[in-house]
């Protein structure tokens, strides 16, 4: 071991000591000028021309091509399906959880009220027997009602919201029927308004 060491140290020491050379130019030698960058053989440019040749597809390669350009309206027509449906989603959960919230921090005498409306809800689904009408009309009669003994300042809104959308939708109807009467009864040479069919 004695023996390696002292074979290894002597090269190990001469690494470490630092040695100034300088060169001079040959005497007879004629002076020469700098060589540029461009000149060295490591940055020429190769003469030749490469051309670039595309291997062949594969089998693999073109099926799955296929297929990509097969898919790809559905895909485009899902992710504007997606990015239409993610905000009203993101609200429903929204809406979810401050339900539960809602629901776990319930004021005082809210079940009870619940309890009530829900019952006049069931009693309006069974007066409702024998018509399609009467059941959809019956229980939210009745749940109407109740809830608004519960609740009159809610109720006072919603009749008002209502009936302002009750009267716009009631407007919009007479126009689109005084538009359809003007245009298919009061045209002149109409059959029906002519005054040779009279």
């Amino acid at each position: 071991m004695f023996k390696v060491i002292r074979r290894s140290v002597g090269p190990a020491s001469l690494s470490l000591l630092t040695f100034k050379v300088c060169a001079s130019p040959k005497r007879d030698s004629p002076h020469k000028t700098s060589v540029k960058v461009i000149e060295l053989s490591l940055y020429l440019v190769p003469k030749g021309q490469s051309k670039y040749v595309e291997e062949p597809r594969t089998q693999l390669e073109e099926s799955i091509s296929h297929l990509r350009h097969y898919c790809e309206p559905y895909t485009s027509w899902c992710q504007e399906m997606y990015s239409q449906t993610k905000p009203k989603m993101q609200s429903l959960v929204q809406w979810g959880l401050d339900s539960y919230e809602y629901l776990q921090n319930a004021p005082p005498g809210f079940f009870p009220r619940l309890g009530v409306i829900g019952f006049a809800g069931i009693v309006g689904l069974l007066l409702a027997r024998g018509s399609k009408i009467k059941k959809l009309v019956y229980p939210p009669g009745f749940m109407g009602p109740a809830a608004s003994l519960y609740y009159p300042q809610q109720a006072i809104i919603f009749v008002q919201v209502s009936g302002e959308k009750l009267y716009d939708w009631g407007l919009r109807g007479y126009i689109v029927v005084e538009d359809l009467w003007k245009e298919n009864f009061q045209k002149p040479g109409n059959v029906k308004n002519s005054p040779e069919n009279k």
